[in-house]
């Protein structure tokens, strides 16, 4: 048990029977009344984000999350693989559980599993993934207002806006949480 204004950032909790990672928590003293600790949590389960307030000086049960790096193998219908890199172990995962980070996935991407006691809760993707760009529109002559952007199609099917310069065949780095175009790799 923790006491609530110990919380940080990146922090896992156990409340109310679901795991949730603290996004941001915020200490209030308001000039009348207790203080109290703002939170935004995300559950690990669903995904989902929410706002819970906690008075100040609470105790909270800490959940010990445990972090697994696993390889993308493949996938064969809904189900995807991964496999542990250390004892050659296969893990399969429904895309429902995947939500959309499946747009991200690519053969032998290294990626985080969490699991809270025995049970899988999500996975943690790396914050910048390479892609090779594998269809492109041909940059047209005169369309060079500042920051112009074309579709390209990347190597797992996912479509992101691109700039002018970028061609079929080139390494791009995309960035996970916004699922946007960072850079040429």
């Amino acid at each position: 048990m923790i006491n609530v204004n110990d919380i940080k950032n990146g922090m896992t909790i156990n409340y109310e029977g679901n795991v949730y990672q603290v996004v941001e928590f915020q200490h209030v003293k308001p000039g009348k009344g207790s203080a109290f600790v703002r939170t935004k949590l995300k559950n690990l389960r669903t995904g989902n984000t929410q706002e819970i307030t906690f008075n100040a000086g609470i105790k909270i049960e800490k959940a010990q999350v445990e972090k697994k790096a696993l390889s993308y193998l493949y996938n064969s219908g809904d189900t995807y693989v991964f496999m542990d890199n250390t004892t050659y172990e296969q893990i399969e995962l429904n895309k429902s559980m995947l939500n959309d980070y499946i747009k991200f996935l690519k053969e032998d991407l290294v990626v985080e599993i969490m699991s809270f006691e025995g049970e899988i809760i999500g996975i943690n993707l790396p914050e910048k993934i390479s892609y090779k760009v594998i269809d492109t529109e041909q940059a047209v002559k005169g369309n060079t207002t500042s920051g112009a952007q074309k579709d390209a199609t990347l190597e797992t099917g996912y479509v992101i806006k691109v700039p002018l310069f970028i061609e079929t065949g080139e390494e791009v780095i995309v960035t996970t949480s916004d699922g946007k175009y960072s850079s040429r790799a």
